[in-house]
């Protein structure tokens, strides 16, 4: 009789974990930007990017390309903020602190007042775009992405991003306009 041995195969390890911490300094700033951008809460947001980057660490072993790692980053970012959108809706907290630190330092509080405004304001209007025009402009302005990475993420072409982005923008700078007649 012979014995019937089941070979169970171990699941890639994790990354070394300073090669990791590399990545995770370099990437940081821009994944925060980017959740933030699209959950305006920065509790959330520190939630939200910690969760990336522990799905990150524990699922490197997945990555089949290492030139990737943003898109695949970013990926994951957006798939964590789509799951958090389903779960807990639409949230538009605005935190000072955050829009403090995105202000010039050396402007005057009367311009500092004035941009403040008129972030919010873009905010509110892209609220009412189309989903995918809003993960469009967050990956391109908040991510600091690329088109060709853009269309990776969300599977589009990168033809398509760049329509999609230019037309969004017209959109949005013509609402700006009516807005301020």
């Amino acid at each position: 009789m012979m014995s019937s041995q089941r070979v169970i195969e171990a699941p890639a390890p994790p990354p070394a974990t300073d090669a990791f911490a590399e990545r995770y300094n370099q990437y940081f700033p821009r994944v925060f930007a980017y959740v933030y951008g699209r959950v305006h809460n920065v509790h959330t947001t520190e939630d939200l990017v910690a969760d990336v980057f522990e799905r990150a660490y524990l699922k490197a072993g997945s990555l089949r390309n290492e030139e990737a790692y943003s898109t695949w980053l970013f990926t994951i970012a957006r798939n964590i903020i789509i799951s958090h959108g389903r779960r807990h809706g639409r949230e538009t907290i605005v935190d000072p602190d955050v829009m403090k630190e995105i202000a010039p330092h050396r402007a005057s509080v009367e311009s500092e007042i004035l941009q403040r405004e008129e972030l919010k304001a873009v905010s509110a209007m892209l609220r009412g775009f189309p989903q995918r025009e809003q993960d469009i402009v967050a990956l391109k302005f908040d991510a600091e992405l690329s088109n060709p990475q853009i269309a990776q993420i969300m599977d589009l072409s990168e033809a398509n991003v760049r329509v999609i982005l230019f037309r969004t923008l017209r959109k949005l700078r013509e609402l700006m306009v009516a807005g301020r007649q």
